[in-house]
């Protein structure tokens, strides 16, 4: 929006020129979702607070959680402002790839919220049925995923890259839907799961977020592209834009949602975040290189499904509780010591993430 503005201005003002820069936008970017994040937070959490919008505590949780009964949720809705004004005011609104990845943020927040609200109205934890749940994620994340396949204009939009590999690159013709309405539902939930703790989801969102920018603005030079070896996507570095408003909405979120959190993200951050990630990861082709940097959210995720699948298959539970980060709080953590451990984890595989750009 701003861009055609600045744009238009340059004619007269050279200075204004700057704004056509992709990387001043992401900061600009950032910033911006930032400052709305940090200036309207604490409103919304005082309004939260007045209409009794409270997180409800599931009475099989680690006990130490009951004390959190009662603190604000839904906040996510923040996250999700902040991103779009951001993004709606600094990308290039010609993009299919940013009305792609805006959609999908909508679509599986509104998803969010309806869980929200019925687990506030209601008074419990159980919200929106995990049928009814994963039926609407699996409609909007498979449109995404028609979406881009049915516009996709180059083979290398629809092929799956390997990391280490310089030479392969596997064309997927219609499997393309399948891998990525996968990544897409996979990660919405990967990071619902793992955002059990205190801005345990929040900054790692954030570090992923930042290094999809790069891979972003990478896949989208075509000079970078050829350099690194990686599939070259005409408009995919306008993402960057987007991914820039998720890192500032990210950080200013954290600013009230850290140990001890003043609000909570809610599902209505959580599953819209998650699945942010996986569309970006599946816009640049660097779907593997999201479930290394995102690993985080995967073991979360798997701990869930081998505690689930090992008590209906043998009775017994592999870990004291899950998601994972519940086993190690039953083993004594402090909860701020899990935080900032995996927190540290995923920088590291982060960076394992970005290196394998150069690895080829």
């Amino acid at each position: 929006m701003l861009l055609w503005l600045t744009d238009y201005l340059a004619r007269f003002v050279s200075g204004f020129g700057v704004f056509q820069y992709l990387t001043f936008r992401t900061m600009v970017s950032a910033l911006t979702a930032l400052a709305i994040s940090l200036l309207v937070g604490p409103t919304m959490i005082r309004r939260l607070s007045d209409h009794q919008i409270g997180q409800v505590i599931r009475e099989l949780g680690p006990a130490t959680h009951q004390q959190k009964a009662g603190t604000p949720t839904m906040g996510g809705a923040l996250i999700l402002v902040s991103i779009i004004v951001a993004t709606l005011l600094w990308g290039d609104l010609t993009s299919r790839y940013i009305w792609i990845v805006l959609g999908v943020v909508v679509t599986f927040g509104a998803v969010g919220w309806v869980d929200d609200y019925l687990k506030v109205s209601e008074k419990s934890s159980r919200g929106l049925s995990a049928s009814w749940k994963y039926l609407w994620q699996s409609v909007f994340g498979f449109a995404a995923a028609v979406v881009l396949f049915a516009s996709a204009d180059t083979a290398a939009e629809t092929s799956l890259i390997l990391p280490f590999f310089k030479e392969i690159s596997i064309p997927l013709g219609i499997g393309f839907v399948f891998l990525a309405y996968l990544m897409i539902v996979g990660m919405s939930n990967a990071v619902n799961l793992t955002d059990g703790l205190d801005g345990l989801a929040t900054l790692p969102t954030v570090m992923v977020a930042a290094a999809l920018g790069v891979i972003a603005y990478l896949a989208g030079h075509v000079e970078f592209a050829e350099y690194l070896q990686i599939p070259y996507i005409v408009g995919a570095g306008e993402l960057a834009v987007f991914c820039g408003a998720l890192i500032g909405a990210g950080l200013g979120f954290l600013w009230f949602n850290t140990y001890p959190a003043q609000v909570f993200m809610g599902d209505i951050g959580a599953l819209a975040l998650g699945a942010a990630l996986g569309v970006v990861a599946v816009i640049v082709r660097h779907e593997i290189a999201l479930l290394v940097m995102g690993g985080l959210f995967v073991v979360e995720a798997v701990s869930v499904i081998l505690q689930v699948a090992s008590f209906r298959l043998t009775g017994k539970r592999v870990f004291r509780m899950a998601p994972i980060h519940h086993h190690f709080e039953l083993m004594g953590w402090p909860e701020p010591r899990i935080i900032v451990r995996l927190w540290i984890v995923t920088l590291v595989l982060v960076l394992v993430g970005l290196a394998t750009l150069k690895l080829r």
